[in-house]
């Protein structure tokens, strides 16, 4: 029986890799990728919003994205199935903050009702290794290594910092942890630059697949970058609000596009389970 309900296709001609029947199901339909023809991966996101475009209230125990969500099985599920597809996943320090510490951005950690189902289609049809890369871009350093993707085995964490995070990784004692890697990159104006991030990704790590999770902010810099294929875009029923005193985040946060370079996109896909929507977009090379 399908979790979710197919209410335009738009994609029946891409599929080289079929998902297996069960997920099919679940998916009420197909899942495939594009190759990317730049030497980087493809990068496809996934972010969940609220009506009036908002992605996180910024409130602690409730910044993630599964306020905004309700939780939503479908979602769940999606977000899972997106993970079990991708090479790797990239995040910002803040985004794993305020997951918490006991999360993880496997596959089953979102819809454990699935675990058997990714695990197969992750060995079986795309031939990856049991998890996806985490990798945190984090440019200080400064991140909880008591959290449970530091120190559960099999999970493989990778951190691109900067020369001083690398320094403040060292002295907190992350060197010492066996199933994390750190690599430096130097900024650009401050940040971490996308091109350099994928670059070492596609080379160091051989990642064909990203899949990004956010933050805002990040995800911002990605865009700013032309470096966002897709785009898979959960719509939850609520309004949030905002007030000029606490602007909550939007889904792309600290760019701004004029009307000639703004970036469009094409809608792939429309999926549905009660009154949550599920929209797939592929990013477009023409402006409008």
């Amino acid at each position: 029986m399908a979790l979710i309900r197919t209410l335009l296709d738009r994609e029946q001609d891409r599929f080289a890799v079929a998902l297996p029947s069960a997920l099919r199901d679940l998916y009420d339909g197909d899942l495939s990728f594009r190759t990317s023809t730049a030497e980087r991966p493809c990068v496809f996101a996934n972010f969940v919003s609220t009506l009036d475009g908002v992605v996180s209230y910024e409130i602690d125990g409730h910044a993630g994205g599964s306020t905004i969500s309700g939780a939503d099985p479908a979602d769940r599920f999606i977000m899972g199935l997106l993970r079990a597809s991708a090479d790797a996943i990239v995040v910002g320090a803040r985004t794993v903050h305020d997951a918490g510490p006991q999360s993880l951005w496997i596959p089953e950690y979102t819809y454990p009702h699935a675990k058997h189902l990714y695990a197969d289609y992750r060995e079986s049809v795309l031939h990856k290794s049991e998890y996806p890369h985490l990798v945190i871009i984090s440019g200080s350093g400064k991140l909880e290594l008591g959290g449970a993707i530091f120190r559960t085995p099999g999970v493989r964490t990778v951190v691109i910092t900067t020369p001083g995070g690398r320094d403040a990784l060292a002295k907190a004692g992350a060197s010492k942890l066996p199933t994390v890697q750190i690599y430096v990159l130097d900024t650009n104006g401050g940040a971490i630059a996308a091109p350099d991030i994928l670059r070492l990704l596609y080379v160091e790590l051989g990642v064909r697949r990203l899949l990004h999770e956010g933050g805002p902010t990040l995800f911002g810099q990605f865009m700013a970058a032309e470096a966002v294929d897709e785009l898979f875009l959960t719509l939850s029923p609520q309004i949030a609000g905002r007030t000029s005193d606490e602007n909550r985040p939007a889904l792309v946060q600290g760019v701004e596009f004029m009307p000639a370079c703004a970036p469009w996109f094409q809608l792939l896909s429309v999926k549905q389970s009660l009154d949550h929507l599920y929209l797939r977009y592929q990013r477009t090379e023409a402006t409008r």
